[in-house]
C-alpha cells in the first residue's frame, strides 16, 4: 500500500483546494473564501493552494494554466487497444495533419517511448510531463502502459507521469498506479445519467463481455465514480474530461461537475465536441454539432463556483510533444530518435526550470502591479481580448503567423484566460490569404481586441473594420500585465465619453457543425 504522502498531497489537501469545509475544518477555493473561482481554477498561483499540492501542479502544464505558458508536455501512443467505444472517437494511425485524442502518427513499444522521452526531454527542457493518453485507453492495455511508466521512472525520475482514462478498469488498476508514483490521472467522464450515456457510448467491454445501452452505460458510470474516489483516497490528483454535447449533455454537466467534486476530483475540464465529418466519427456523420465558444464559456461559468475549472486544454494527440497549443511530434520520429545520442543531462533542466521560475515571478509582479492601477476604477464592463503568443505568457507571435489566439476576459479584477481559438495561418508563404483572414475575423469577432507582435497593413485595416482593435505596442512584453494596462486605458475612454462601449456579436466555433434538417 502506498499513502497519500509518498505522492506529495494528503486527501485533506485536495479537498482543501476543493473548498470542503466541512471535511478539511477550514476555508478553501469556496465562492466566498476568494471572490468566486474566477480567479482561482486552473489559474490558482502558489499562495493559493496547500504546499503539496503547489508543488504538484506547479510545472504541470494541464493542471496549472499559469504553468502551460511556460512547460510543456508529451505523449507516447503505447496503447492502441480501447474498451469501450464513444460516438465522437475515430482512432487513426499514421495520421500527421489531424489534431485532436485518438490520432496518432506512429505506435510505440515501451522501450520506443522511453527512448522517445529522453530525446524529447533532451531537446526540449521545459518538457516536465509524460502522458499515456492512447491512441486508446491506457487501462486497456495495462502491460504496456506500467511497462513504460517504468522505464521512465528509472530513466528520468524528474519528468512526472500521468495517464487518462476512461475510466472503465481503473479500480482495478489503482494499486498500479500507486507503485510507480503516477500522481496524476485524467478520467473521462461526460454524464453520471446511463440514460444520457447510452446516447453517447454504443457498447463497453468488460469481464470478457459486450455491453450496450442503458447497461452499458451505467457499469461505465460506477466505475468510474469509484476510481475517482478511490484516487481521492490515495492522495492522487484527478483531472475530470467532459465532452460538452449540444442537446445531450450540456444541461447535465453541471450536475457532472456537483457529483465528480463530491468525490474528490480536482479539475474539471469541460472541452467542446470535435464533430468535423471528415473525421468519421458517428456524431460527425449524423450531423452532431458541437457548441460555440459562448455556449462553451457558459456551462464553463456556470460550473466555476462549484469545483476548480480548466480552460487552456488543448485536445491534445495521443502523440503531443511540445507547449500545449504547439506540435513537434514531427521532429521526434521512430526513425530520429533510433539514431540519436542522447545526452540526458537532469543539471542542465534544473538550470532551466530555476530560469523558468524567475521568468513566471517577474510576470506575476508586472500583472499585480498593473492590477493596482483599476483599484480606483468603478465599472461592471467586461470585454474579451485575443492574443497571439509562441508562449512563455508573452505577446510575442507575429498576427499572420498565428495558429491559434488565446482569449482573455477583462474586467475590474484583472486578466482572466477563458479559452483558446483554433484558426486557419493568415500568413501563408509570405503572403496573405484572404479566405483565412475572413475566418479569423470570424473567430474573434467577439473580442475588442488582438495583442499582437506585429501586424501588417491589411489585416490591421480589415480588424478595425470589423471594431476589433489591433493592438502591436506592447510586442514581447508579459500577456496579463499588458492587457490590463490596455483595458484600464479602454475604462478611462469609456468613462471619459471619448469612446462608447458596445457588446461585440458571437464568434463564430472551428468545431462546431450545423445540425441538418434531417
Amino acid at each position: 500500500m502506498y499513502a497519500s504522502a509518498q505522492h506529495g498531497a494528503s486527501r485533506s489537501d485536495i479537498l482543501t483546494a476543493l473548498g470542503d469545509t466541512k471535511q478539511v475544518g477550514h476555508k478553501g477555493c469556496s465562492t466566498s473564501g476568494c471572490g468566486g473561482q474566477g480567479k482561482c481554477g486552473s489559474q490558482k498561483g502558489q499562495g493559493d493552494l496547500p504546499a503539496g499540492l503547489w508543488d504538484k501542479v506547479k510545472t504541470h502544464p494541464c493542471y496549472s494554466e499559469e504553468a502551460h505558458h511556460h512547460y510543456a508536455r508529451m505523449h507516447v501512443a503505447v496503447a492502441p487497444a480501447c474498451n469501450i467505444q464513444c460516438n465522437y472517437c475515430n482512432r487513426k494511425y499514421d495520421c500527421a495533419n489531424e489534431s485532436r485524442p485518438g490520432v496518432v502518427s506512429e505506435r510505440l513499444s515501451p522501450e520506443q517511448a522511453v527512448k522517445k522521452v529522453l530525446a524529447v526531454a533532451s531537446a526540449v527542457p521545459q518538457m516536465t510531463v509524460l502522458g499515456i493518453a492512447g491512441p486508446g485507453d491506457p487501462l486497456a492495455n495495462p502491460k504496456r502502459t506500467f511497462k513504460t511508466f517504468e522505464l521512465v521512472k528509472t530513466a528520468a525520475p524528474d519528468i512526472k507521469l500521468c495517464l487518462s482514462t476512461n475510466g472503465l478498469m481503473l479500480p482495478d488498476y489503482i494499486d498500479a498506479i500507486a507503485k510507480f508514483n503516477v500522481d496524476h490521472v485524467t478520467i473521462t467522464i461526460n454524464t453520471v445519467d446511463p440514460e444520457i450515456g447510452a446516447r453517447i457510448y454504443p457498447w463497453i467491454f468488460y469481464k470478457h463481455k459486450r455491453y450496450t445501452g442503458h447497461e452499458a452505460a451505467k457499469i461505465l458510470t460506477d466505475r468510474q465514480l469509484q476510481g475517482l474516489q478511490m484516487l481521492t483516497e490515495r492522495g492522487v490528483l484527478t483531472k475530470v474530461n467532459s465532452v460538452m454535447i449540444p442537446g445531450i449533455n450540456d444541461h447535465h454537466l453541471a450536475e457532472v461537475n456537483k457529483v465528480v467534486k463530491s468525490r474528490g476530483g480536482f479539475l474539471h475540464n469541460i472541452m467542446p465536441l470535435i464533430s468535423s465529418p471528415e473525421h468519421g466519427t458517428a456524431f460527425g456523420a449524423s450531423g452532431q454539432r458541437g457548441p460555440s465558444p459562448q455556449e462553451l464559456k457558459a456551462v464553463q461559468d456556470s460550473c466555476e463556483g462549484e469545483m476548480i475549472m480548466m480552460r487552456h486544454c488543448r485536445q491534445c494527440r495521443a502523440d503531443a510533444v511540445g507547449l500545449l497549443g504547439e506540435s513537434r511530434t514531427a521532429e521526434f520520429t521512430v526513425e530520429r530518435i533510433m539514431s540519436m545520442e542522447l545526452n540526458y543531462d537532469m543539471d542542465t533542466r534544473k538550470a532551466y526550470r530555476a530560469k523558468v521560475e524567475k521568468e513566471r515571478a517577474a510576470m506575476i509582479v508586472a500583472g499585480h502591479d498593473a492590477l493596482a492601477g483599476l483599484a480606483d476604477v468603478s465599472s461592471d464592463i467586461k470585454v474579451l481580448a485575443a492574443v497571439a503568443t509562441k508562449g512563455s505568457g508573452l505577446i510575442n507571435e507575429h498576427f499572420g503567423h498565428a495558429a491559434e489566439f488565446q482569449v482573455y476576459e477583462l474586467s475590474k479584477a484583472g486578466a482572466k484566460f477563458v479559452g483558446h481559438r483554433r484558426v486557419d495561418v493568415y500568413c501563408q508563404g509570405g503572403y496573405g490569404e484572404e479566405g483565412s483572414l475572413a475566418s479569423i475575423i470570424s473567430a474573434i469577432n467577439d473580442c475588442h481586441a488582438v495583442f499582437v507582435a506585429k501586424i501588417g497593413a491589411c489585416p490591421r485595416e480589415a480588424l478595425i473594420k470589423a471594431g476589433i482593435t489591433p493592438v502591436d505596442q506592447f510586442a514581447h512584453d508579459f500577456i496579463v500585465k499588458s492587457a490590463i494596462v490596455w483595458f484600464t486605458a479602454y475604462l478611462e475612454k469609456v468613462n471619459s465619453g471619448e469612446i462608447a462601449h458596445v457588446q461585440r456579436i458571437q464568434a463564430a466555433s472551428r468545431n462546431a457543425t450545423v445540425i441538418s434538417a434531417a
